[in-house]
């Protein structure tokens, strides 16, 4: 039967395989994943933090796909409230207030999921590949006064600006995991290592496209096959 048990573990499983691990701390000796499961409080927010169509992109429910609860699954914001402790308190917000961040002192760490909208074929062009929806001045906002885990769900690279990569303390590119949130909870919250590998090259800017490993000219952000590792708890 579609979607029975036995789809969604293996589903899960494909998820926990597939995370690239691109950053893991802003210094080598001090690794930022595996987060703290009982940290006292902890702010989710981003377009993708809660929402099915999102992590499942094209060729789902629709041709192009959809936003929200398009089928039986689990968001990331499920898969962490299941996983993190009785006593953790998670504040949730698509896009953090003011308020929020004001009272950042009160957070142990953020995660902050961004990404693209569902696309498939000639309506997914897209000449600039920047994370839509303000996503990067979300991360930038969260990132300057919490320690920032940045969760990127997208079909392809995006451009990753130069602040986002300097401010967060960890970024993980989850592709489009599909309809099992809790894939990706495992590995944050180290039940998992991370075992992906990028399987492209990830640009620095649109103008390098297209990419190829194999030029004496390459210079990519990241190269084909990164992909760090975390030591699970």
């Amino acid at each position: 039967t579609v979607g029975c048990k036995e789809h969604r573990e293996l589903a899960r499983e494909a998820v926990r395989k597939s995370l690239v691990l691109l950053k893991n701390g802003k210094h080598v000796d001090k690794p930022f994943l595996p987060l703290e499961r009982n940290a006292k409080r902890i702010l989710v927010t981003g377009t993708h933090a809660d929402d099915l169509g999102y992590q499942c992109g094209g060729w789902t429910k629709t041709w192009f796909g959809l936003s929200g609860r398009i089928t039986i699954g689990t968001t990331l914001l499920d898969a962490i409230k299941a996983a993190v402790g009785d006593e953790t308190e998670v504040i949730y917000e698509k896009t953090p207030s003011t308020e929020t961040l004001a009272s950042s002192e009160g957070f142990s760490y953020a995660i902050v999921a961004v990404g693209e909208s569902p696309y498939a074929e000639t309506i997914g062009d897209n000449s600039e590949l920047k994370i839509p929806f303000n996503g990067s001045h979300i991360v930038t906002a969260v990132a300057e006064r919490i320690p920032t885990l940045v969760i990127l769900i997208s079909g392809r690279p995006l451009v990753l600006e130069p602040t986002i990569l300097e401010k967060t303390e960890g970024l993980v590119a989850a592709c489009l995991p599909g309809s099992e949130g809790q894939g990706m909870a495992d590995v944050i919250f180290g039940d998992y290592d991370f075992e992906g590998k990028l399987p492209v090259s990830w640009f620095k800017t649109v103008e390098q496209l297209p990419l190829n490993a194999r030029a004496n000219s390459y210079d990519p952000l990241f190269p084909l096959g990164f992909g760090l590792n975390s030591k699970p708890v």
